[in-house]
């Protein structure tokens, strides 16, 4: 596929290597490309433009920048660049606060995600939650020996969730469809619960499972 990621931050680029591993191809929109001389170094397949120019290029558009930016990553990549695509939808609404008690912060309510606010935003874009929930350095080909991690999932648009789940799975993880937008209520939270082993005990080397 022709994948256009919004970022040049880790959860980016680690996406970016996975997608150029299994043979896809990549154009990571950045504000700043300096900030990706090494990566591209690093990944001499990938290319570089702006927001516009990755949300052009994909079939599957990836967001991954900072929650508090994720809007204007969006409306600076066009929305007509958007409209009828995919968007993986990789972001947290962290606030910009220290955690408590090991705690994140959320500029969002128990009854609003902030995926919820991008698609009445971006009503034409068909968002899917993906990647939210686990370490970056987990995201592809993870091993743990629980045994494959899950990875949930939710969006409006059914063509689009086959489309997030044949990655994540493409990836090594099992795909776990949490139904509607509205699902992202839960999803985005399961970020602060995966943070505070880290942040009380340093320890990050964990994921979820879905068990039946």
């Amino acid at each position: 596929m022709k994948i256009g990621i919004l970022g040049s931050g880790d959860v980016a680029k680690s996406l970016a290597r996975g997608f150029l591993k299994y043979g896809h191809d990549v154009v990571m929109g950045t504000r700043t490309t300096a900030k990706l001389g090494d990566f591209a170094k690093e990944q001499p397949k990938a290319r570089f433009g702006s927001f516009g120019d990755a949300a052009r290029f994909g079939e599957l558009v990836v967001l991954a920048v900072k929650g508090t930016a994720a809007a204007d990553a969006l409306r600076m990549a066009g929305p007509a660049n958007l409209d009828g695509k995919p968007v993986m939808d990789a972001t947290n609404p962290i606030a910009d606060a220290a955690p408590v008690n090991g705690v994140l912060t959320f500029f969002t309510t128990l009854n609003e995600s902030l995926m919820e606010r991008l698609q009445k935003e971006f009503p034409k874009a068909r968002f899917v939650k993906a990647f939210n929930s686990v370490g970056n350095a987990f995201f592809v080909n993870p091993r743990f020996t629980g045994g494959k991690p899950t990875m949930f999932i939710c969006g409006n648009d059914d063509g689009a969730k086959r489309t997030v789940a044949g990655i994540v799975e493409q990836f090594g993880w099992e795909a776990a469809d949490m139904g509607m937008a509205e699902a992202a209520r839960a999803i985005e939270p399961l970020c602060m619960l995966w943070c505070i082993p880290g942040f009380l005990r340093n320890d990050w080397s964990h994921a979820f499972k879905l068990l039946a």
